[in-house]
């Protein structure tokens, strides 16, 4: 079972930018495709990014697309979400999760099974 865990999330200035971290142990990581969500308080689970097992394709949310970039390097195990020019909104818990199909996490991402437990990213002005 692939066990996934986030890191990175930390204060930052409306305007920065953050990398997140998704990390995973086993040789099994380069068989998955990785997704990002975010929630924020009080509000829904969103799609954020998405990666296939081989680092592409790639999607984004609209909110975040021209600003954020997913990547990954099977080596590390580690898939990563470069966040730029953050805004208020984009505050909120990050998690990854995981899925051999890349369309499961695109499409249905309510049945996936394999999560982290999130990193918490604050914007403040």
């Amino acid at each position: 079972q692939l066990r996934l865990v986030e890191s990175g999330g930390r204060l930052v200035q409306t305007g920065g930018s953050l990398t997140l971290s998704c990390t995973s142990s086993g040789p099994a990581f380069k068989n998955f495709a990785i997704g990002w969500f975010r929630q924020a308080a009080g509000k829904e689970r969103k799609f954020v990014a998405a990666i296939g097992a081989i680092g592409r394709p790639t999607y984004y949310g609209d909110s975040v697309r021209g600003r954020f970039t997913v990547s990954r390097d099977n080596a590390k195990n580690t898939v990563y979400l470069h966040m730029t020019a953050l805004k208020s909104e984009d505050a909120a818990v990050y998690s990854c999760a995981g899925d051999t199909n890349l369309n499961t996490i695109m499409t249905n991402w309510g049945t996936l099974k394999i999560w982290g437990q999130g990193t918490p990213v604050t914007v403040s002005n």
